[in-house]
C-alpha cells in the first residue's frame, strides 16, 4: 500500500495512491481505515507530508562513504574532525517536527545560514507505540517507509555546540511523497539529484547500522510514538543547495520527493 496525506478542495485527508489516482479513506492513517468509495485524480489533489510526527530521530555518519576521510561530510561538534572508524552505536540526534514540509514545498534557506546541503535518506515511519525493542522486534513497529531530505546548514552545524538550527530550521525536513508498507529496507537504491544531476548515489545495504538496530537503539531510552520518523543516514558527499535549485530524493520502491529551493 502507498499511503498519502493530501489536500482536496480545502480538506485534508488520507488515502491510497494507485497510479494516477488517490482513493481516500476515513479513520486516519494510524486508525481503522475505511474506504470512502471515491477515486480522485492525482492532478486534482495536493500531496502533503504523509505524516505529522511527534518527533524526528535522525542518524549521523551511517554510511562508510559519508565518514570524514571517506570524502563525505567533514564535521563534528566544535569542528573537530573524526576518523574513518565507524561509530560503534548509532549517532542519533533530533530534528524538530516544525521542520517538516511535503512534496513540492519549498526548502527555504535562512538568512545568514551559509552553505546548506541536501541529504537524501530512507525514513522509517513508526506505526505503533513501542519501547525497549530488540533488533528482532524493531521492524514490527514500522508502518512503512518514505523518502526524506535531512537539510543541513553546515556553518551552523560546525559552529554551534548544538545542531538545533543547523538541522531544524523551518523546511529542513522534507518527507514524502508517500509511505510504502511491506517494503524490505535492507537493499534499496537511493539517489539525490539537484537540477536533474545525480549528486548522491547509495544503497541501504551499505548502512553501518541497519534500520532494525537504529530503531532498537532509540527505543531503549525513548518511547516511539505512532507517526514518529526515523531518518536513517545519508551516503557519500552531500550537495550544496542554492535558491532556484530543485532537489529530488528518489528511493527504489517508494518514488521521488521533489522540492524547490528559495532564499528567505
Amino acid at each position: 500500500m502507498n499511503y498519502v496525506r493530501f489536500l482536496h478542495k480545502g480538506r485534508e485527508s488520507y488515502g491510497l495512491l494507485e497510479g494516477d489516482a488517490v482513493l481516500p479513506f476515513a479513520g486516519g492513517l494510524l486508525g481503522k481505515r475505511r474506504p470512502m468509495g471515491v477515486r480522485l485524480p492525482l492532478a486534482e489533489v495536493t500531496l502533503l507530508a504523509p505524516v505529522r510526527p511527534s518527533k524526528i530521530i535522525a542518524v549521523a555518519l551511517n554510511y562508510m562513504d559519508h565518514l570524514p576521510t571517506g570524502g563525505g561530510f567533514i564535521s563534528s561538534v566544535r569542528g573537530e574532525e573524526r576518523g574513518r572508524e565507524p561509530p560503534s552505536t548509532p549517532e542519533l540526534f533530533l530534528k524538530a517536527p516544525s521542520a517538516i514540509v511535503g512534496p513540492e514545498e519549498a526548502i527555504v534557506i535562512p538568512a545568514g545560514a551559509g552553505r546548506v546541503d541536501a541529504e537524501g535518506e530512507l525514513v522509517a515511519v513508526i506505526g505503533r507505540r513501542a519501547r525497549g525493542l530488540s533488533p528482532e522486534e524493531a521492524l514490527g513497529c514500522v508502518l512503512g517507509y518514505t523518502c526524506g531530505n535531512d537539510v543541513s546548514a553546515r556553518e551552523w552545524q560546525r559552529g554551534d555546540i548544538q545542531w538545533w538550527r543547523a538541522k531544524s530550521s523551518d523546511t529542513f525536513a522534507p518527507v514524502g511523497p508517500c509511505i510504502v508498507d511491506e517494503l524490505d529496507p535492507a537493499r534499496l537504491a537511493l539517489q539525490t539529484r539537484v537540477n536533474g544531476e545525480v549528486k548522491q548515489r547509495g544503497n541501504t545495504r551499505l548502512l553501518i547500522h541497519d534500520v532494525a538496530h537504529i530503531i532498537s537503539f532509540a527505543s531503549r531510552v525513548m518511547t516511539l510514538e505512532p507517526g514518529d520518523l526515523i531518518f536513517t543516514g545519508t551516503p557519500g558527499t552531500t550537495p550544496a543547495l542554492s535558491p532556484g535549485d530543485v532537489v529530488e530524493v528518489e528511493i527504489e520502491g517508494i518514488g521521488v520527493l521533489r522540492n524547490p529551493v528559495r532564499g528567505e
